[in-house]
């Protein structure tokens, strides 16, 4: 039982490494797609990493177009802000890929548009935010998806 999360063109360090940390602590494979906003030999990747990067099963592509091209077959959730269906609706499987855009702006909406129905957000209950905190976001998903699979 494992999930792939997907980080497109992540920008923050701290949250890289946070996303690191979940993905071993749950037995998920990383895929880091590029441009970063950082270097992976950011000290603050590695804090919040902290000794775990060296056990965490990672996957780095040079861009969008790398990754989508190996993994075209793959059954795949696109998590937005801007959709419709709640991440709780989705139907999380086994080896399914999670995937999330970069903090600032989040999936490219061309993306988006040609997943639709593969497309969730995390619902939030207040007008104040736009959206979560990306390693928090990914947390969130990966234990429903869990949750889900272990059900079956």
């Amino acid at each position: 039982m494992s999930l792939n999360i997907v980080l497109l063109e992540p920008e923050i360090p701290n949250n890289t490494g946070n996303i690191g940390r979940l993905a071993l602590g749950t037995g998920s494979t990383l895929h880091l797609v590029k441009p970063f906003g950082f270097e992976l030999t950011d000290k603050r990747l590695k804090r919040a990493g902290l000794d775990y990067w060296q056990h965490l099963n990672v996957l780095m592509y040079e861009n969008v177009d790398e990754f989508f091209a190996q993994h075209k077959d793959k059954k795949m959730i696109f998590f937005s802000a801007t959709a419709t269906k709640n991440h709780w609706e989705m139907n999380f499987e086994d080896d399914m890929f999670l995937v999330f855009g970069k903090e600032s702006v989040g999936l490219p909406k061309e993306l988006l548009q040609q997943n639709i129905e593969n497309t969730s957000k995390i619902p939030l209950y207040s007008k104040h935010i736009r959206s979560l905190n990306l390693a928090n976001a990914v947390a969130i998903t990966i234990y429903e998806g869990l949750r889900q699979i272990n059900l079956k």
